[in-house]
C-alpha cells in the first residue's frame, strides 16, 4: 500500500481529542482510510452493515469498477480473457499473477489433467446422500470431505502445500460436480479423460454413458469454458469473504472452500441464475410471452412481492461486462442447437427486449446480468436448473483459492474478528425462579 501525504482527521463534537487517520492509495480505485488504531485511541468502532464501505484486505487479484461496468483479472479486461484465453489460462493468471507462456501453458494443463480423478471412496460418501438432495448440499459435503483424503498438503503456511491444494481443487471440482449429477439421476460415474480440454472433459463426465462414445460439441464446450472464465473471481463478494474469514483461522484449505460453496448456495449470490430460470418457468406457466405485460406490471407495483430476477447487480451500476459476453454465447448456443423457437427461450428474449427498452428498467439501470444469460445457456446445454449453482462453485473455486493463498501470504493478515454495535440488555442479575 502507498501512504498518501493527505490524512483524514476525525473530530468529535463531544470534545474528545481528534485523531489523524492515514490514507492509502491503491493502484486504481478509491482511496482507503486506515482505521486500525481507531479503537485503541478512541475506544470507538465503526459501523458498516454488510461492509459496503470497508476494505477488509489488500488484494492484487481482481478489480471491479461498477460505475464503468469494468472487471479486471490481474489487470486484464474480462472481455479480452473470455475471447483470447481458455479457463485454465485464466486459472494460471489468477494463481500466479501473469498469463502463461507456451511452455507454462502446456505444463499447467498437464498438471491439472493429472489430478482430475478423485479417491474411489468418494463414491461411498455420495451414497450417504438422498438422490433428490440439492447438488449444493452434496457439494458442500464432498468438498469438505476432500480434507479427509489429503494429509500431505495441509500446512497452509507452506507455499508449496498451498499450491498443491489449489491444483487439486481446480482439477477435482468438475469430477465432483459430474459425480453429484450422475448420482442424482442414477447413472454410472464417468471417469475423466486427460486428453480432453477442461470444459470438454467436464461435458463428457456430465453427459456420456458407458453405452456409447460421447463427442463434445465444440460450440457447447466453448460456451461452458466461457461460463467458467466469467465466474472465476469477482473481488471480495460474500463467498470469497467467507473463504477468507474461514481460512484466517488457519483451517484446512478444503474446509475453507467448502465454506465458500455453502455461502454461494444462497439465492442472493450464486443461486441467482437458478432463481432466474425458475422465474421464467413461472411466467411460462402463467401463459408465456402473452402474459409478460402482466408480469412486468407486478414487478413495477411496489406493493407486490414479485421480483425481476436476472436483472441489475449490486456492484454494477452499468451493463455487467460479463453479461455482454454471455449474451453472445447465449445466441451462439441457441442457434447451434436450433432452439431459437423454444418457448422458454423466446420468453427470455422477449423479457430481455422489454428490460432494455422500458424506461422504468433503463432509468434504474436494471440491465440483464450474467445470471440471466448463463442460466439460459446451461438449460440449453441440458444442465438441470438445480445444478447451476454447483457449476458456479466449480468455476469460482480458482478465485477462492487464489484469494485464500494471497491472504495467507500477506504478512499483515490476522484472524478475522468483526465488531458489533450491541443493542441488547445491559448487565443484570439472575432473579430466583419464583420471581421470574
Amino acid at each position: 500500500m502507498n501512504a498518501s501525504d493527505v490524512k483524514a482527521t476525525l473530530s468529535f463534537s463531544d470534545g474528545s481529542p481528534s485523531m489523524d487517520l492515514p490514507i492509502y492509495k491503491g493502484s486504481i480505485g478509491p482511496d482507503v482510510i486506515d482505521i486500525r488504531k481507531l479503537y485503541g485511541q478512541t475506544g470507538k468502532f465503526t459501523y458498516d452493515p454488510g461492509f459496503l464501505s470497508t476494505a477488509s484486505c489488500q488484494s492484487a487479484i481482481t478489480y471491479i469498477d461498477g460505475d464503468k461496468g469494468e472487471l479486471l483479472y490481474r489487470g486484464y479486461p474480462i472481455e479480452q480473457l473470455a475471447t483470447g484465453c481458455d479457463f485454465l489460462d485464466t486459472c494460471y493468471l489468477l494463481l500466479y499473477g501473469e498469463l502463461p507462456n507456451e511452455q507454462q501453458q502446456r505444463d499447467f494443463h498437464k498438471l491439472v489433467n493429472n489430478h482430475t480423478m478423485v479417491n474411489e471412496q468418494m463414491q461411498f460418501f455420495l451414497r450417504g446422500f438422498r438422490r433428490d438432495a440439492h447438488p449444493m448440499a452434496v457439494m458442500t459435503g464432498l468438498v469438505g470431505g476432500l480434507s479427509a483424503f489429503y494429509h500431505d498438503s495441509t500446512d497452509i503456511n507452506n507455499p508449496k502445500h498451498r499450491e498443491i491444494a489449489a491444483i487439486r481443487l481446480i482439477a477435482k471440482m468438475p469430477t465432483l460436480v459430474a459425480m453429484a449429477y450422475k448420482y442424482s439421476i442414477g447413472q454410472p460415474y464417468i471417469y475423466p479423460k486427460n486428453d480432453l480440454s477442461y470444459a470438454g472433459n467436464f461435458m463428457r463426465m456430465m453427459f456420456a454413458t458407458p453405452c456409447e462414445e460421447y463427442v463434445p460439441n465444440d460450440v457447447l464446450v466453448r460456451a461452458m469454458d466461457r461460463i467458467f472464465i466469467l465466474h472465476a473471481d469477482h473481488e471480495q463478494n460474500a463467498s470469497t469473504s467467507t473463504v477468507r474469514l474461514c481460512g484466517s483461522s488457519g483451517t484446512n484449505p478444503f474446509a475453507a472452500i467448502a465454506a465458500g460453496v455453502a455461502c454461494l448456495w444462497g439465492p442472493a449470490h450464486g443461486g441467482a441464475n437458478e432463481a432466474c430460470l425458475n422465474m421464467l418457468e413461472e411466467i411460462q406457466q402463467m401463459g408465456g410471452v402473452e402474459k409478460i405485460g402482466d408480469f412486468i406490471k407486478q414487478v413495477k407495483d411496489k406493493t407486490s412481492s414479485v421480483k425481476l430476477m436476472g436483472f441489475g447487480h449490486r456492484v454494477y451500476k452499468n451493463y455487467d461486462p460479463r453479461a455482454k459476453l454471455m449474451r453472445e454465447t447465449c445466441h451462439e448456443v441457441l442457434s447451434a442447437l436450433g432452439l431459437e423457437n423454444d418457448p422458454l427461450f423466446k420468453l427470455a428474449m422477449a423479457l430481455e427486449k422489454i428490460a432494455l427498452e422500458d424506461e422504468y428498467f433503463v432509468s434504474r439501470k436494471l440491465y440483464p446480468n450474467v445470471d440471466f444469460y448463463s442460466g439460459i445457456v446451461q438449460r440449453a446445454i441440458g444442465i438441470p436448473v438445480s445444478l447451476f449453482t454447483a457449476i458456479f462453485a466449480l468455476a469460482r473455486t480458482v478465485g477462492w483459492i487464489a484469494q485464500l493463498n494471497e491472504m495467507i501470504a500477506d504478512p499483515e493478515y490476522k484472524i478475522g474478528r468483526p465488531r458489533q454495535l450491541f443493542v441488547g440488555a445491559e448487565r443484570r442479575d439472575v432473579p430466583p425462579l419464583s420471581a421470574r
